[in-house]
C-alpha cells in the first residue's frame, strides 16, 4: 500500500496514505487529545478536541477528518490550539457531573485523560451557566446502565450500534440544547431493539455506559468462548477464584474483540452455587454424595460387565479436543467398540457426510474473516445473527462494502433487513430451491465450464437430474416465485467470489445430506470453491463440535477421519495404543438411543450431553435411558439427563482447564485455565483416564492436556504440524501437515481432498419431509435458537440477566394463525404433536409465515423436543428436527 511522509511537531513520520492525521500521530506515539475517536469506527469529528494546524493554515483542521498527504506539516499544540481545546473542554465539564471518585470509569476515563492534558480554567467554568441535567438512569438492561448525566455526546455508542452491529438501537434524540442519546421513542433500553451485546459499553469513553457488575479483576487470562462454533477469543477477568468479567480479545483474528451478549455477559454459571462438586451415586433411588475412589470403583465394576457392543459413549462438543480424543480412545481401546458419537449427529452430520463425498472434507472451506469481503453471500437455513452473531457482523460488513445478500429462509430473520433477495421457501424444500437455481444457471449458460472441466467429475449425470427441477415445478414445490428464483441464480452466478453459509435449517432434515449436496453442486457449478471469500461454509453450532469430529468422536472414523474399516488404519492405531481394536463401524447417537430402548445397549457413558432436551421425541429418549442397566453422566450441573443416571461425575468447566477447541473455520485455538476446578470437580480428560486406570488399563497415564495433544497429533495427519507452542498466540487452521506449515485457511485451492483430487457433482431428486400437516395437526413446527440462550440452557439458564431478557419458551406464530385460533400475545397454549405435548406462551409475529410456528429448545419447563420428529436421514442418521406437524390450543 502507498505510504507518505509527513512531519508532526517536527518529527518526521511515515504512514499509510489511507490514514488521517490523528491516526498517523497516535500510531507514532504522538498524543492528540480526542474524545469521539475509536479505531473501529469511521471518524466523525464530533468532539472537536483533535484540532491541529496543518501546513501553517490559519483555520484549524480536525485531525480525525483530515487525510494525510505527502510533505504535510502538522502542529498539534500552540497557544491558539490550546485555547480552543480548553474552551471546548470546559463547555463539556460545565454540564458534566464531577463526582469522579464515585464513577465506575474513574482512572480509566478518557475525559479525565484529556482534562489532565488540556487543563481547564476553574474560574471561567464558575462563570458559565450550568445546566447539569438530572436525567434518571436507565437501569432496565440487566447487564449495563445508561447514565445521561455522565454522557459527553461523543456519539461513539450511536456509531458502534450502526457501523458495527447494524442494529441502530441508539440515536441522538431531542436535538438541540436538550440532546441526549436515545432509543426509538426514548423507551428503556430493554424495551428497544438493543441486543445487549455490550459493544457500546466497552467503547464508551466515560461513565455513561457501564456494566452493572463493576468488579475489577486482579488478573486476566486469554481463552476461547465456550458457546457457539465461532470460537471468539475472550479475556477472563479473575478475582481470587471467581470470574468477574469477560472482554473480547482484540488480538484474536476470529472476532477482533467483538462479542455477543452470551460471550460478554453469560459467564455467571462458572461460579454458580449449583455446580456439581462431588460424585453422586444412586442408592435406593436417591443420589448420595460419594468420594471419587468409590464412584470410580462402581463405574469400573459395571463397565467391565458390558464391554463390546453392549456399551456406548456420547462424547461432547463442549469438551476440549484432548478430552474428546481420550473419550473415543477409552471407548475403542478399553471398551472394545466403536459405539462412540456426539451431538454433531444432531446438527452437522449431513455436512460431514455430504461434503466429504463431494469435496473430500466436511468442514468450512474458507475462514470467517473472508466472509466480510465476499461479493455475494447466500445465507440459507441459518439465522446467523442469532446463532452465530459475530459471523453475522461479517455478513453486515460485506453488505456495507457493497456485497449482494441472498437470504433463503422460511422465516423473516434479521438478515432479511440486509438482503437484496429473500427466498421464503416452504420448510423442507431446500433441494428443490437450490437445484432450481442450478437449472437456471445451466440453462442460461452461466456455469463456469472451464472450472467444471478441469476440477470436477460426474457433471453430466447431475445435469441430467436437473430435468426434474424446471422452474414452474420448483415454484410449485417451494412456494418461491419463479422470477425470484431466476434472479437469485443470476445474482449468485454473476457476483464472484460468492460465499454460501448455512446451518441447521439445511441439515436437520430427513434429507439433510441431499440439501448439503445441492449446495455443493451450486458452488461447484459456478467455480466458487478454492478461492478467497467463496466456498461452502457450514456454521457449526457448538464451541468444539468441529474438534469433536476431528478427534474421532464418531462411530466410523478414528481421529482425522481415518476410517475404522480400513485395515491399515486399524493396525496403525492398534500399534500406537497397544490394544486390539474393532474393525466394525459403531452405531450413531440416534441409533444408540433406539438400541438402549431395545436393551441391546446396556451401559452408556454420557459426557457433557443433555440428551433429554436435545434429542427428538424426548419421551422415547427418557424410556430408552431408563431401560439401561447402567448409566454414567459426566457434567458440570445436574442436568435433566443426569437425574436419570446411576452415577453422576462432576466435571470442570472451560475456565478451569487447559486444552484446545477447534472452531467452525477449522482453527485450533488454546483454551487456558483461569481458576481452579470448582469443589471436587475434575477436567473430563482426567476423569476418563482415571476410569480406564481403575479398570487396570494402560495408555491413560497422561499428566496434562499437552501430552494428550502430542499423542493425538502424532496419529492425525491434519493436526500433525500443530503443537501448543505454535498456537500460543494465534490458532492455526487445519490441515497443518508439518511443523513448518502455516495452516490452511482456504481448502481446495489446487486440488480437492478426494482420492483423485477432483470434486464430484451429485444427481438429486426432491424428497418431501417425512411428516406433513393434516387436519389433526395443521401447523408446521420448526425449531431455532435464541440469541440469549445456548443449547439446552444448562449454562445460560443459570445467568439471571439472560433469563431477564428471555425467560420463557415462546410459540412464535403469524397473526393470521393466531387470529384463526383466537389467540393473542401472551396467551398460554399447549402445542401437541404425534409424540408429545408442551405448554408455552404465544408471541404473535410476522417473522413466522402463516401455517408455521417456531420454538427454541432451551427451556426444560417447555421441552420442545418432546414434539419433534425422530425420522432419520438415511445417510447421516440425523433426525428431522426442522419439520414437525403440530396443533396449538389455548389453555
Amino acid at each position: 500500500m502507498q505510504k507518505v511522509n509527513i512531519t508532526i511537531d517536527g518529527v518526521k513520520v511515515e504512514t499509510l496514505a489511507s490514514k488521517n492525521v490523528l491516526e498517523a500521530a497516535l500510531e507514532n506515539n504522538i498524543y492528540i487529545p480526542n474524545l469521539c475517536h475509536h479505531p473501529d469506527l469511521v471518524p466523525s469529528g464530533t468532539c472537536r478536541m483533535c484540532l491541529v494546524e496543518v501546513n501553517g493554515g490559519e483555520v484549524l483542521a480536525v485531525a480525525c477528518k483530515t487525510p494525510v498527504a505527502e510533505g504535510m506539516s502538522v502542529v498539534t499544540d500552540n497557544p491558539v490550539i490550546r485555547s480552543v481545546r480548553q474552551i471546548t473542554l470546559e463547555l463539556l465539564h460545565v454540564n458534566h457531573t464531577q463526582d469522579c471518585t464515585n464513577c465506575g470509569k474513574n482512572t480509566n476515563c478518557q475525559l479525565q485523560e484529556v482534562t489532565s492534558y488540556v487543563g481547564v480554567d476553574e474560574e471561567r467554568i464558575g462563570q458559565m451557566r450550568k445546566n447539569i441535567p438530572a436525567v434518571e438512569k436507565d437501569t432496565s438492561n440487566p447487564f449495563f446502565t445508561l447514565d445521561h448525566n455522565r454522557c459527553i455526546l461523543c456519539g461513539i455508542c450511536v456509531r458502534t450500534c450502526n457501523e458495527i452491529q447494524g442494529v441502530d438501537a441508539l440515536q441522538f434524540g431531542y436535538r438541540g440544547y436538550q440532546t441526549v442519546i436515545s432509543t426509538f421513542m426514548n423507551k428503556p433500553v430493554k424495551e428497544s431493539v438493543c441486543e445487549s451485546c455490550g459493544e457500546c459499553v466497552v467503547r464508551c469513553p466515560v461513565g455513561a455506559l457501564l456494566p452493572k457488575n463493576g468488579l475489577k479483576p486482579s488478573r486476566e487470562v486469554k481463552t476461547v468462548c465456550p458457546y457457539c462454533g465461532v470460537g471468539c477469543g475472550i479475556v477472563l477477568g479473575v478475582r481470587g477464584e471467581t470470574v468477574v468479567s469477560v472482554s473480547g480479545d482484540r488480538e484474536s483474528p476470529v472476532n477482533n474483540g467483538r462479542l455477543c451478549v452470551k460471550g460478554r455477559f453469560g459467564y455467571n454459571w462458572i461460579n454458580h452455587s449449583e455446580r456439581l462438586k462431588k460424585p453422586l451415586i444412586r442408592k435406593d433411588g436417591e443420589f448420595v454424595e460419594a468420594e471419587w475412589d468409590d464412584a470410580l470403583e462402581v463405574i469400573a465394576n459395571n463397565f467391565s460387565k458390558y464391554k463390546g457392543e453392549e456399551f456406548a459413549a456420547f462424547a461432547s462438543a463442549r469438551c476440549t479436543n484432548e478430552e474428546n480424543y481420550i473419550i473415543q480412545k477409552f471407548t475403542r481401546a478399553v471398551m472394545g467398540t466403536n459405539n462412540i458419537d456426539h451431538c454433531a449427529r444432531l446438527c452437522h452430520a449431513p455436512s460431514v457426510a455430504g461434503l466429504a463425498q463431494s469435496l473430500g472434507s466436511g468442514a468450512m472451506t474458507n475462514s470467517i474473516g473472508e466472509i466480510g469481503s465476499a461479493a455475494l453471500i447466500l445465507a440459507i437455513g441459518t439465522n446467523t445473527t442469532e446463532s452465530h452473531p459475530v459471523i453475522g457482523l461479517k455478513v453486515k460488513e460485506a453488505k456495507r462494502k457493497g456485497a449482494k445478500i441472498i437470504v433463503a429462509n422460511p422465516r423473516r430473520i434479521d438478515l432479511c433487513k440486509f438482503a437484496d433477495l429473500w427466498l421464503q421457501q416452504r420448510p423442507g424444500t431446500d433441494v428443490a430451491l437450490v437445484m432450481g437455481m442450478c437449472r437456471v444457471i445451466v440453462d442460461e449458460g452461466l456455469a463456469d465450464e472451464p472450472f467444471i472441466e478441469e476440477r470436477c467429475e460426474e457433471y453430466g449425470i447431475m445435469k441430467e437430474s436437473l430435468k426434474e427441477f424446471g422452474i414452474e415445478n420448483v415454484e410449485r414445490i417451494t412456494g418461491v416465485p419463479a422470477g425470484l428464483i431466476k434472479e437469485a441464480a443470476r445474482m449468485y452466478a454473476g457476483n464472484s467470489p460468492a460465499s454460501v453459509i448455512y446451518a441447521m435449517g439445511v441439515t436437520q432434515h430427513s434429507h439433510g445430506t441431499d440439501n448439503v449436496l445441492a449446495i455443493s453442486n451450486l458452488a461447484l457449478l459456478t467455480g466458487n470453491i478454492g478461492k478467497p471469500s467463496s466456498g461452502v461454509n457450514p456454521l457449526r453450532g457448538q464451541n468444539n463440535v468441529q474438534g469433536a469430529c476431528d478427534m474421532g468422536a464418531l462411530p466410523n472414523v478414528y481421529p482425522g477421519y481415518q476410517k475404522v474399516s480400513d485395515p491399515a488404519v486399524k493396525e496403525k492405531f492398534e500399534k500406537a495404543w497397544g490394544y486390539s481394536l474393532s474393525g466394525k463401524s459403531g452405531i450413531t447417537l440416534t441409533e444408540i438411543v433406539d438400541s438402549a430402548y431395545r436393551k441391546n445397549i446396556r451401559a452408556l457413558y454420557i459426557v457433557g450431553e443433555n440428551s433429554m432436551l436435545s434429542e427428538p421425541d424426548g419421551n422415547h429418549v427418557r424410556k430408552a435411558l431408563q431401560k439401561l442397566d447402567f448409566l454414567v453422566v459426566q457434567d458440570i450441573f445436574l442436568s435433566e439427563t443426569a437425574t436419570l443416571a446411576d452415577v453422576v461425575l462432576p466435571a470442570s468447566g472451560f475456565a478451569e482447564k487447559d486444552g484446545t477447541f477447534t472452531n467452525t473455520e477449522r482453527r485450533v485455538q488454546r483454551v487456558r485455565k483461569a481458576i481452579n476446578p470448582i469443589g471436587g470437580s475434575m477436567p473430563d480428560w482426567r476423569i476418563t483416564c482415571r476410569i480406564a486406570q481403575k479398570m487396570g488399563c494402560d495408555g491413560f497415564g497422561f499428566e496434562n492436556p499437552e501430552e494428550i495433544f502430542t499423542e493425538m497429533a502424532s496419529l492425525t495427519p491434519s493436526y500433525s504440524g500443530i503443537n501448543y507452542e505454535r498456537i500460543e498466540d494465534e490458532g492455526l487452521s487445519w490441515p497443518v501437515p508439518s511443523i513448518s506449515h502455516n495452516g490452511t485457511p482456504i481448502l481446495h485451492k489446487k486440488r480437492f481432498l478426494t482420492q483423485n483430487g477432483k470434486a464430484r457433482f451429485f444427481p438429486l431428486q426432491f424428497i418431501p419431509p417425512s411428516e406433513a400437516p393434516d387436519e389433526d395437526y395443521p401447523l408446521i413446527l420448526t425449531t431455532e435458537r435464541s440469541l440469549y440462550h445456548y443449547h439446552t440452557g444448562t449454562m445460560t439458564r443459570r445467568v439471571d440477566g439472560l433469563n431477564n431478557l428471555n425467560g420463557m419458551e415462546l410459540v412464535q406464530m403469524n397473526p393470521q394463525d393466531a387470529g384463526e385460533l383466537g389467540l393473542a400475545e401472551g396467551d398460554n397454549v399447549r402445542v401437541t404433536s404425534r409424540r408429545g405435548e408442551v405448554d408455552a406462551v404465544v408471541k404473535v409475529t410476522r417473522k413466522s409465515p402463516p401455517g408455521m410456528i417456531s420454538m427454541s429448545f432451551h427451556f426444560s419447563e417447555s421441552p420442545t423436543n418432546l414434539l419433534t420428529n425422530p425420522a432419520l436421514d438415511p445417510v447421516a442418521k440425523i433426525p428431522e428436527l426442522k419439520v414437525c406437524a403440530v396443533r396449538v390450543m389455548k389453555l
